[in-house]
């Protein structure tokens, strides 16, 4: 394209009927460069702490296998991909100068030639959203560790996954999935993160309340040296460990390593060792046989069970059956209609902890039945059920 003079400019302002005077001086002459071809470039809108993160020379990164929907994660959260069209054409003019820019700069009053080096019709947008943790248990699920004797673990032909491997197969940030794994108590052994098997689980945990009811220790101050001590010759050390930071709060008092034993998780490990081997449970005798298989010391509390089993107030007598959040779907829409499977109508003080983790950041449960649930009176109780037939 020929350079234009600033009188072809002028001419044309005065065509279009525009007032030189309401306007910068300077003129941006534009022409395509030659290799101005479009899908060459991808735009990316980022919010300011996202592009500071760039600008502090971090990475962003893209996830996702070829049958999952994209996701870009910085160092701790994570980003749903989708295109957003634009109607008007964006280009791409390197060295194009902004009218701030040309205020600023009273030498640049003339015609600036620039040439257009790509164009765009869409630009990808980013929504903060909750990262998809559930494979993760999947994954380390498909081999759990019976411990060191186990045959199987010599003979096992599935993959096991390191840090690495999981950043590539999850779609979540780095520290979300490290934050992940620790939720679901799993440890590195021989640089492979494993996930114990409960019954193996349930074993170490027995070694380590009889133990403590053995030696009269206080559920506050267990003290690690003497349980390594003790347990080495039956476990593993760094198996006896794992148990004791999976179950209990570790602290130092005197320069010597304690752990607090927390209650509520081991009732629950055990009420979940009685009810996966019924298929329902009469609710009186369950209460009974639990509070006896619990360590001396320990209080059950059916609020203990949350997300993990169900109270069926409706059958007579009443009866509780395992239910874990961890096995419903990751979708919110699966969700429901999973729940609404298993029961028709429920109150909000049950369905609420198998729908806490479905809320994204501000959301509220309340927000969540709103949108996938219908509210009704039953007997004086509000009652939520599905929106849709549950085929």
């Amino acid at each position: 394209a020929a350079m234009r003079s600033r009188a072809e400019v002028d001419a044309t302002l005065q065509t279009a009927k525009l007032n030189p005077a309401e306007l910068l001086p300077a003129v941006h002459c534009l022409s395509f460069g030659p290799q101005a071809g479009g899908g060459e470039c991808c735009l990316l809108q980022l919010e300011p702490g996202l592009c500071a993160e760039l600008e502090a020379g971090r990475s962003l990164i893209i996830r996702g296998e070829k049958d999952e929907h994209a996701v870009l994660c910085s160092k701790d959260k994570t980003y749903d991909m989708k295109i957003a069209d634009t109607s008007n054409m964006l280009l791409f003019v390197p060295g194009c100068k902004t009218p701030e820019e040309l205020n600023a700069d009273p030498a640049s009053c003339n015609i600036i030639h620039s040439q257009i080096a790509g164009f765009s019709k869409n630009y990808w947008e980013l929504r903060r959203c909750r990262p998809k943790l559930k494979k993760l248990r999947k994954l380390l699920m498909e081999d759990p560790y019976e411990g060191p004797d186990s045959q199987k673990d010599q003979t096992s032909t599935f993959s096991k996954y390191t840090t690495e491997d999981l950043l590539s197969l999850i779609q979540a940030s780095e520290e979300e999935i490290l934050h992940q794994l620790q939720i679901i108590d799993a440890c590195k052994i021989e640089g492979y993160w494993r996930i114990l098997d409960f019954d193996y689980e349930m074993k170490l945990l027995s070694h380590v309340t009889q133990l403590i009811d053995s030696e009269s220790w206080p559920l506050s101050k267990v003290p690690l040296c003497a349980c390594l001590e003790e347990l080495g010759s039956l476990e593993p050390r760094e198996m006896i460990e794992h148990i004791l930071l999976s179950y209990g709060r570790k602290y130092v008092d005197d320069g010597v390593v304690f752990f607090e034993m927390r209650e509520d998780k081991i009732c629950r490990a055990i009420a979940q060792m009685l009810l996966q081997n019924a298929v329902k449970f009469n609710l009186s005798e369950f209460e009974e046989v639990w509070q006896q298989s619990v360590p001396e010391g320990m209080t059950t509390r059916l609020d203990q069970l949350q997300g993990l089993a169900l109270v069926d107030k409706s059958s007579r007598p009443e009866t509780i059956f395992l239910l874990k959040v961890e096995d419903l779907p990751e979708d919110n829409q699966e969700r429901f209609n999973s729940l609404f499977g298993i029961r028709e109508k429920w109150t909000e003080v049950d369905i609420t902890p198998y729908i806490q983790d479905l809320c994204a950041e501000k959301q509220t449960v309340g927000a969540l039945l709103t949108k996938y649930a219908r509210s009704s009176m039953l007997n004086g109780v509000k009652v939520f059920n599905s929106r849709r037939p549950i085929s």
